[in-house]
């Protein structure tokens, strides 16, 4: 995604023939937004510690790289006018944060104790960003809700409660997540 990001606009002063690029003027701004890329980076960051093994640590280091991917997008979404559309429609986001809410009172008295306190904080990052991205709405907040809802799954995991098929969910909704979030906001941008 961050290759399709970077290959998606051409700098400043160039000229594009690739198909597909005609309505880009040789003059627009060079380079994807820096939050995208930022958060794609951190994502990578934590797809690859959380590859090592299933222990905590590796758990614990992989939530850290995300938290870096929920601020940067976090970050990218308010430039994108998240705080206008939360003002104009404050539902969606609120019910982000009661998800989160409700989610955490669920799960957290099955959490191991010492890991109750990282993954509210981390979730509550997460939630903020998907009710950034719903203020930014179209296809970055529907691609913020498929993140959401793939860490979710991974919430109720890391909770002992397993069922088949949870690991395909898990990834199908972070990778379409990660999809809709990277074009809808190159659409925007």
């Amino acid at each position: 995604l961050a290759t399709h990001a970077l290959r998606r606009r051409p700098p400043a002063g160039t000229d594009d023939t690739r198909p597909g690029t005609e309505n880009v003027r040789a003059d627009t701004p060079g380079g994807p937004p820096p939050a995208l890329l930022a958060g794609l980076a951190f994502s990578t960051a934590g797809d690859t510690a959380l590859l090592f093994d299933d222990r905590e640590p590796a758990f614990l280091l992989g939530m850290a790289a995300f938290l870096g991917t929920q601020v940067s997008y976090t970050a990218g979404y308010v430039g994108l006018g998240a705080l206008r559309g939360i003002a104009r429609r404050p539902g969606p986001a609120l019910g982000c944060l009661a998800v989160w809410a409700a989610a955490n009172a669920a799960l957290a008295p099955t959490l191991e104790r010492r890991l109750r306190l990282p993954v509210a904080g981390y979730s509550l990052a997460l939630a903020v960003m998907g009710a950034a991205a719903l203020g930014v709405g179209g296809k970055v907040g529907a691609g913020a809700v498929s993140f959401l809802a793939s860490d979710l799954l991974i919430g109720v995991q890391a909770a002992g409660h397993e069922f088949p098929g949870q690991e395909v969910m898990i990834m199908a909704g972070y990778l379409f997540g990660q999809y809709l979030i990277t074009t809808g906001w190159l659409e925007l941008a």
